[in-house]
Formats: C-alpha cells, structure tokens, sequence
C-alpha cells in the first residue's frame, strides 16, 4: 500500500510518498480502506516536528493523519458492531495519510446514508473539538454570546453552528471578503470582515459589554484583546497558535518563532480572579484515551447530522501524492472549509 512518511522534520519535502505493508488487524480493530482522508493544521505541526504528543508518544518515522473514511476489508473476530463492506468514518491517533487504516471499534462510526466518504473524512477533528470547545470544557446556555475567530474554517465553522444548535448569539471572525457568505450559510448572527473593518471596534459594537465565549485560535496575535473583550464571567478558549507559524514557505523561521512566543501574553491567576474571566486550552489528541467522551460527543454530533443540524464544510480535494499541495494551501490561511486527500 501507498503512505505518507516523514522520516526527518521540515517543509514540504520531507512529506515522502512510500510504499508500505498493510497493517494486520490488531485486537478489536477493524481494518479500512480509505476513500478520503481529513487534514488539519494539526498534521502540519507535526510535519515541522513541533506537536507535542507527536514526538512524546510516537517519534520519528511518523504518518500524520487523524481522520479518515472508507470501507472496511476486514475485521477482528472480537470486533461486534460492523462487517466487512460496511461505510465508515473514523479517528487514529496518527497514521491517517495511508490507502489502508487499522483503527479500534471504539473509533469507529458508521456513515450515515447522504453522507459521502469525503464529507465524512472532514468531519470528526473539526466538530470534535468544536463539541470539546463547547460542552465538555464549559457550561454553554441559551443566549450566550460567542466570538468565533476563523469562523469559516473547519473547527471555525464547526463552532458557528455547535453555539447556533444550543440557541446562543454567534459573531464569526472572517479574514477576507470572500469567506463572508460561507459563515453566513452557517448562520452566524454577525461577521466582522477583518479585513475591511476594525476587529475590536465592530466586536464592541455588537457586544459593548463583552462575550461571554471567545475562541481563538491565532495565538500571540489577538489573545490578549479576546480576553480583554469577554464580558464578567467570561471564558477564552485557546486551541491553537496560528499566528505564530508561516503562511508560506513550508519552513519554520525559529527565530521569528521565538520572537512570537515571547509576545504571547502571559495571565496570572490573581489577576483573572480579580477580573471575574478565565482562561481555557487543550490539546484533542492527548484525549484519545477518554473514550467516555469520545463517544458522548459522537453520539451527538451523529444525531444532529441525522436530523439536518449540521451543515458539511466545502470540500477542498487534493490526491493523497500532493499532500504537499494540500498542507500548502492550509498553511496559507486562504482556505475555506476543509481539505482532504483522496487516496
């Protein structure tokens, strides 16, 4: 079989297409061969060797890849729930950017009928972490104010309509013109279009005492004023640091990444305390081990698709062999909705 392998950190050449063993289904795993495959930020950071549980709990030669769709060709004689032939999706704790995946039971779900192999790719991370964001970090009520920075990518778009299912008033953040329409299709209340008009001033217009979530995922760049903008009791949800990584070029610059980690604001407890707001972050791929809410937020997200509650991103392919292409073009910022590779 085909693989993505990266056997050194860097840019876009360490990415190498290899040919491989299939995997042998291990205990209570199902054996798939994949028909699309999700890509995310996540697999980018793992490519320059700077995600952590990446190099904690795998090493070097290392397949990015945490979401995947397909067919299963074989399955453990422990396994219960599926067959050989059945449609599914489903999540790896790496390993993803390959034509045949073996991944445990518990990982894996079942494709609703109108749902095709490359909307089902896309799917887990971003609304898994949106749902994480939302529901198993906080308590999210009725008309709750939520600010969504990156509102028409994937975890961004996610968000939007994770707070609109729970009845909450929804602004999504867009960097340029084009992405407004998408993020209204999701049904944010507001959109502020950074690139036309002045963040913070429309954000306070909208909201002039403040949100009460903010989620951010830019870093250095905007965490400060997220905070300084969330109303009393109000929570800041950091999941990312995008901001201070390149947009092109597919290389690290270290030293303006050291310049943008010491401009990363720093909040003291005392503080917080005194300013009634908090501060929240995680990392998805340390939960893989908490299959309690793995399954509780799937056995959600499923139900909504079911029931027309959740709208699938824009689907951007690229071939499992331009990978490079695919990890380009998200790195650039310009994308809208979700990238995946077609094996």
């Amino acid at each position: 079989m085909k693989k993505i392998n990266i056997k050194k950190y860097g840019g876009y050449d360490k990415l190498l297409f290899e040919d491989h063993p299939t995997p042998k289904v291990q205990s209570k795993h199902v054996l798939v061969k994949t028909k699309a495959i999700g890509v995310n930020y996540a697999d980018i950071c793992v490519r320059w060797g700077i995600y952590e549980s990446a190099k904690q709990l795998v090493g070097l030669p290392i397949t990015p890849g945490f979401e995947f769709s397909g067919e299963i060709v074989e399955t453990d004689s422990e396994v219960k729930n599926f067959k050989k032939g059945d449609r599914v999706f489903g999540l790896t704790f790496f390993g993803g950017y390959s034509e045949f995946v073996s991944a445990p039971e518990s990982q894996i779900f079942p494709i609703p009928d109108e749902v095709s192999f490359e909307e089902a790719a896309g799917f887990p991370v971003a609304f898994l972490t949106a749902y994480h964001a939302l529901f198993q970090n906080i308590i999210l009520k009725r008309n709750m104010k939520i600010l969504v920075h990156s509102a028409a990518g994937g975890v961004g778009g996610a968000l939007v309509q994770l707070g609109k299912i729970k009845g909450c008033h929804v602004t999504g953040i867009v960097g340029t013109t084009k992405k407004i329409e998408t993020v209204k299709s999701l049904g944010a209340d507001h959109i502020i279009d950074k690139s036309k008009e002045d963040l913070w001033s429309k954000a306070k217009k909208i909201s002039p005492e403040g949100f009460d979530v903010i989620l951010d995922a830019n870093g250095f760049s905007t965490l400060r004023k997220s905070y300084l903008h969330l109303a009393p009791t109000g929570k800041l949800i950091s999941y990312g640091f995008h901001s201070m990584l390149p947009k092109k070029g597919g290389k690290l610059n270290y030293f303006r990444l050291l310049i943008n980690y010491l401009k990363t604001p720093r909040f003291n407890p005392i503080n917080m305390s005194s300013s009634n707001k908090s501060i929240i972050t995680f990392n998805l791929s340390f939960l893989f081990n908490r299959q309690d809410l793995l399954q509780e937020a799937m056995s959600d997200l499923i139900s909504w698709i079911e029931n027309k509650k959740i709208i699938f991103p824009p689907i951007q392919p690229f071939p499992l062999n331009k990978v490079d292409l695919a990890h380009k073009n998200l790195e650039s910022g310009e994308t809208v909705g979700k990238i995946i590779l077609l094996p």
